[in-house]
């Protein structure tokens, strides 16, 4: 009888408590595991997005159109004046393009606009892309604004309309804490400088460098970027250009 008694009471307790520690241990090796993978997912998602920034970005800036916008002018008259067509204040950057969104190197001459607003619910900033079809200089000229004078040199510059969300703008990058806009002044007379606003009439910027700085700062997430891109312009402001 004593060959075949059963199990005790206290041997039943630790059997169940050795059952719920295995059970414990491995929910919570599951859930880090989980945890894990989804911090790298997430990670992998924005370095893909900063990516694809980059990308269509260094697309823009390479289709760099050195067209002029005549403004004043119309589609009956050769009135107006002429202007080169760029615009790059610290938020702002405005040109014009052979790439587009959808029709990439292929589509018709864009007016690209870039531009920096409030994030949504007021979180941080944005930076949003605007694509307006390029139709010549005077579908340019219809965004000029009048003429003020610049603070730093006095001269009297051409403005134009500030860009605006749309329900077609496309989110560049997302949740920043700053983002800054700069000109690269290159020429054979002065030395290399960036600047934070174009003012130059006589001479295209080199290239723009876009600083970018996330809203939340850490490890898990993608770093500070800065964007360099170059323009190749093939003539100078003023010289005549086939459309």
């Amino acid at each position: 009888m004593r060959g075949r008694r059963g199990m005790t009471l206290i041997e039943v307790m630790i059997a169940v408590t050795l059952v719920s520690l295995l059970a414990v241990g491995m929910l919570f090796a599951i859930r880090v595991g989980l945890t894990a993978m989804e911090s790298t997912t997430r990670r992998s998602n924005l370095n893909r997005r900063a990516l694809g920034a980059q990308r269509i970005l260094s697309a823009e800036v390479a289709g760099f159109l050195p067209v002029i916008a005549r403004c004043g002018g119309s589609a009956v008259s050769e009135g107006g004046s002429n202007t080169p067509f760029f615009e790059g204040l610290p938020t702002v950057m405005r040109f014009a393009s052979t790439y587009s969104l959808q029709g990439a190197s292929r589509g018709a001459p864009q007016v690209a606009e870039l531009f920096i607003v409030p994030g949504q619910n007021g979180e941080g900033l944005r930076l949003l892309l605007n694509e307006i079809p390029f139709t010549g200089p005077v579908g340019a000229g219809f965004l000029c604004q009048p003429p003020v004078a610049d603070p730093a040199t006095g001269q009297s510059m051409v403005r134009f309309a500030p860009p605006a969300p749309t329900p077609r703008s496309f989110v560049v990058a997302d949740r920043l804490s700053a983002c800054r806009f700069s000109y690269l002044q290159s020429n054979d007379v002065e030395p290399d400088r960036w600047v934070p606003a174009w003012t130059r009439q006589d001479l295209w910027p080199a290239a723009v460098r876009i600083d970018i700085l996330p809203l939340e700062r850490d490890s898990s997430r993608v770093p500070p970027m800065t964007f360099t891109g170059r323009f190749r312009p093939n003539r100078r402001p003023g010289e005549q250009f086939e459309y």
